[in-house]
This record gives C-alpha cells, structure tokens and sequence, in this order.
C-alpha cells in the first residue's frame, strides 16, 4: 500500500477547513484511507533583519503520512486526495475534457520502436501556473506511479518537458546507442547513451531503471523536428526541456511497453494538474500516429457508464438504502450516479478512476460512502460450527507421529533451481511439469518444487558435521502442473522422509510407511490397502507412471538400480521409495548413503 505524505498547513488551506489529528483521522477512515503517522520536519525560513541583513531560521512543518489503497492512483498527490475528499464531503465532482488546440501537436511512433517499447501516448497541459507545492507535488506524483503502476517504469515510463523550449512534430525511435547524443537532466555534459549509461550506473536512485534497455541492441528515444532529444526512456529526461516554475505549457509523453496501462497514468496526471490550468480540468490532445499510419488523439478521458441493482448492492452489504440514497453515496465517492426509470443506479465512471472494473467496485464504493461502522451486526442466516480443514489435521497427527518415530522435522523454501528438481535427480528439465517462476530474482528461487527431496537432501548437506544417523521429514506441500484445473497447476500435499546412515536402510523408511499406513487404518494388500510395486527402470514404465498421475516427476534414474518401488493405494501410484543414486547424492555433497520415501497425503483424507 503506497503512503504519501502531505503538508497539513496545505492540506488544510486547499480543504479550506482546519482539524484536529483526531478529526482528520476519522475524516480518512470515513473515506477509506488511514492516517498513518504524524511527523514533523525541519524548513529553513529566511526573514530580513535590520538594514537588510538576513538570518536563517528553522521552523517545523506538520507532516501527514497516509496510506493509500494502491487501486486508486488518483489519491497519489495532494490535488487528488483534496478534489477526492471535497467531493466527498459535498462538492460536485469536476468535468474532465480533452480539447483541440489551435494546431494540434503530432508524435509519430517510427517501426524501429517494436523491439523494445512499442506504445506511445502523449498530452499537453496548456497555460498551467505553478508554485513551488504544486511543483513538488508533480514530481512527487510521477515517482509514486512509476514505482506503483508503472512498476518501476518497466511497463510504463513518463517523460515531462517545457513545450515552449520544443519545437512539435515529435518523434519517437529506437537508435543504436552510440547515435544517441543528448545533456541529460541537471547536467552540463553531452553524452552519448553508452556513456550516459555508464555514468548513471552508480546513480543511487537511476541504477535500478538501466538493467530495463541496457542489453537491447536499440534504445528509445524521443525527440522534436529540430532533433532534440526530449527523453531517453525509461532512464531520464533531456535537460534541454526541464520543467521549471515559470513553465506554462507542459508536453507529457508515456512510453510503454502496456498501452492500456500508459493510457492509466496519463489519464491520472492530466486530471490531477488540469486544475493548475487557466481553463481548468481541460487538457489539448495530441495525435499520435502508429508505425502503420493510423493515429489516435490522447488523452482520452473517457467517461463510461454502468448499471447496478440497488436491491443486490444492499443485499451485498448488508444495509437497506432507497436507490436515491445509494446514487447520493456514490456521488459522494467521485462515481455520479442517478437513479433511472427503471429503479437503478445509472453510474458515470469518470477518467480518474480506472480501478473500477467491475460492480463489484461500485458496491464497495457503497459500503464506503454509507460508512463501514453504520452497517449494522447481525447474526448470519445460517449457523455454523467451525473446525480444522481436514488435510491440515491429517498434517500435524502426521507430524507428531513422524517424530516419535525418531525423524526430525525440517521446513524448507517451496522454491528452488531447475537443476534441484532435474539435473541433480538424473533428469532433463524438459519432462519434469514444474512451474517456473516468470522473472526469478536468484538461480536459487526459479520453480516451484515438484518433490520434497530437494529441501531434504539440501538440509542433509548443511548438516554433515551433525552425528549419524540423520533421519529427516517434511510434510508439505509441492506444486505440481495440472491442465485439467483452471490455472493449470496445483497444490499437493506430500509426506517425505530420509534415513541417511553408513548404509542405506531402506527397511527404516519401509518402516516409517508401515507405521503412517498403519495409523491411517489402511490394510497391507487388498483392494482398500497399499503394495509396493517394483519399478524397472524403462522408459515405458515410466511413461505409464506418468500416464497414472500427474503426482511424482521424478524417474526411477533418480533411485539406485533394482533398489526402487512404486507405492500403490487403491491400485493408484501415490508415490515412491527407495535408496538414491550415488550421482544424486553427489549431487547434493550427501556423503553417506540415502533411502527416501515420498507419497501424497490428500487420498486418506
């Protein structure tokens, strides 16, 4: 949940009203947010003196620190947060209009773009005034959606520029990084992109922005018919366009690699700083022509409309409200509403509030407008007696037992190295059915285990030096594919365990599966019992085993020669035993022989 922090003098002065803490929190939580923290800091203030003599003084500022949910990217400054509780508090909700220039501004996205950020959308906000709050609060505003939507400028990347220092039509290209010549911003220094990148490869907060384009044989870059470059995106803006307080016309550009995101983010910055403009809540269009030849005007500042049933936004939250009070409430939160012939709430979605999607939205918008603590407590229409889910009762009998019967329990990463679950289990990453994780931050932490051996054999080697024998277990849960179920993959809960001693001891770990067997009540052999069913190594056993169940990946390579079974229930294989390869135990620097056990929980159930 992002947190912003604001001024209270300003705040107040903007609300035109003063509160106490305590008020002012209630007014947050009445409106769905909460005041965090109330700091202070330090503001140098100069007054003259005497014959024009100056001295510093140091005075505090009240600061408010305030939580935002991170759906509403329009309470990310002060501009939003004060128009969002104005309207809240009774003022209507301003009209947003994108308007034509007297010459509409062009930005043409060139083909080369393609390899790297595809998408463009671009604004102008036209005769805007600033000061040094309302300054501050645009920068402010564009570092908390870069870090929040923008996702650290990856999808989306806002450049802001001085129009009256730029000369339009723009252009937007992708260049190898040597033809790339430009000051970036607060420089005095030309560069080339390949030095800019090197020189900004120790920047505190910029370093993190370059691993985006660095390796990319082009790199984007924006610039006006004049060819200078307004912005190397995602990385910094040119100097030669900074904004500064005596700007007045403001060109804003979004590079993206999600155009419906872009579109998001220069919505949200033209609605919350049109309000500075001469003609307030307005903002020009510039056409942006594609690589293909059509073009489109942005911002577009829509405004759409959705339908909801007073009766079910009632029943959903609990309250009983005429659809005129349910139309006042969501006034109240930015979304106006009236009631229509038929009974419902005719609703008007306007461009500052992209997080609502569906009517579900719009109801929460409800409960928030009438006020979580008004809704009355009730009794539920139908009584229920809770208790355990029944697997997780199952686990920690499981565990409790396991442990008297001499293993010790280890807890280990769900994630870990394709290597783990393939190369050091004597097979090929290609026919296990893990899933990988899409951008793994270690070589540690790429898929999601498919076998708890991993955790175990890992555990096994940090703990050589430790007296034999060692005798571990873990009772988890693995993730294995699935395409019969919806997101194609699935939790399944599994028992394993490991003796390691100066010989195997396989008959340890047919020991410990007697005894979870036994307290399960299930019979030896039988069509309700277990067997064991000795697996011979080929690949059509194996084939038919993974026919069976999607349950266990790992091959019978993974397991000594002639010294591995399936475990059957219900004529169904839920897992394996055995004594390990001496290639998996090198693999995982295990010194002394393995025999493991391994099988799904979930059928005893």
């Amino acid at each position: 949940m992002p947190t912003i922090g604001v001024k209270r003098d300003d705040l107040f002065a903007a609300l035109n009203k003063t509160y106490t803490d305590d008020e002012f929190q209630k007014l947050c939580f009445e409106f769905g947010l909460e005041l965090d923290e109330v700091t202070s800091e330090k503001q140098m203030v100069t007054k003259e003196q005497g014959e024009g003599a100056q001295v510093d003084n140091a005075s505090e500022e009240i600061i408010y620190r305030i939580d935002i949910p991170a759906n509403r990217y329009d309470l990310l400054c002060l501009e939003g947060l004060v128009s969002g509780l104005l309207v809240f508090m009774g003022r209507p909700p301003p009209r947003f209009r994108a308007i034509k220039g007297a010459t509409t501004e062009k930005m043409t996205i060139l083909p080369n773009t393609a390899e790297i950020r595809p998408f463009a959308v671009a604004a102008i906000l036209r005769n805007i005034t600033f000061n040094q709050q309302s300054y501050n609060s645009f920068i402010d505003l564009q570092d908390k959606l870069h870090q929040n939507i923008c996702r650290k400028r990856s999808l989306v990347a806002i450049g802001t520029h001085d129009l009256d220092t730029i000369r339009g039509p723009f252009f937007y290209d992708a260049k190898k990084p040597d033809d790339i010549k430009f000051v970036p911003l607060n420089q005095e220094k030309e560069m080339n992109a390949v030095e800019l990148m090197e020189f900004y490869s120790i920047h505190p907060q910029l370093k993190q922005y370059l691993p985006i384009i660095r390796d990319s044989p082009v790199y984007p870059v924006i610039y006006d018919s004049n060819g200078v470059v307004l912005s190397l995106p995602p990385i910094i803006n040119g100097n030669h366009s900074k904004i500064t307080l005596e700007t007045k016309n403001v060109f804003i550009e979004c590079t993206a690699t999600d155009l419906t995101k872009a579109k998001v983010v220069l919505d949200t910055l033209v609605c919350m700083f049109s309000a500075h403009c001469s003609d307030s809540f307005t903002a020009e269009i510039v056409e942006v022509i594609s690589p293909d030849g059509t073009s489109n005007h942005y911002p577009e500042l829509n405004y759409r409309t959705e339908t909801i049933s007073p009766k079910i936004a009632n029943s959903y939250i609990g309250i009983n409200e005429s659809p005129e009070a349910i139309a006042g409430l969501l006034t109240r939160m930015y979304l106006k509403s009236e009631v229509d012939l038929s009974g419902d709430v005719s609703v008007e979605i306007p461009p500052t509030r992209h997080d609502v999607i569906h009517a579900c939205d719009i109801y929460e918008d409800v409960a928030i407008g009438h006020g979580y603590n008004n809704i009355k407590r009730v009794l539920p229409p139908t009584m229920h007696i809770g208790r355990q889910y029944p697997l997780n009762k199952l686990t920690e009998q499981l565990r409790e037992q396991v442990a008297q019967a001499g293993f010790t329990e280890a807890l280990t990463f769900a994630l870990c190295s394709r290597d783990d679950v393939s190369t050091k289990l004597n097979k090929a990453i290609e026919d296990v059915p893990a899933v990988h994780i899409g951008n793994p931050k270690t070589l540690e932490f790429q898929v999601a285990r498919t076998t708890l051996l991993p955790g175990l054999l890992k555990t096994l080697s940090a703990n050589k030096k430790m007296p034999l024998p060692l005798k571990l277990y873990e009772i988890q849960d693995v993730v294995v594919v699935d395409p019969n179920t919806e997101v194609g993959a699935r939790n399944e809960r599994r028992v394993g365990a490991v003796n390691c001693n100066k010989s195997a001891g396989f008959e340890i770990c047919h020991g410990l599966l007697d005894r979870i067997m036994q307290l399960l009540e299930v019979p030896w052999k039988g069509e309700n019992g277990y067997c064991l069913e000795k697996t011979d190594g080929t690949n059509e056993s194996i084939q038919t085993f993974k026919a069976k169940s999607f349950q266990f990946e790992f091959t019978d390579s993974t397991y000594f020669p002639d010294r591995c079974a399936n475990i059957i229930y219900k004529g169904t294989v839920i897992g394996k035993i055995g004594v390990l390869h001496p290639t998996v135990l090198q693999a995982f620097e295990v010194s002394h022989p393995c025999s493991v056990v391994e099988f799904n929980i979930e059928p005893f159930v």
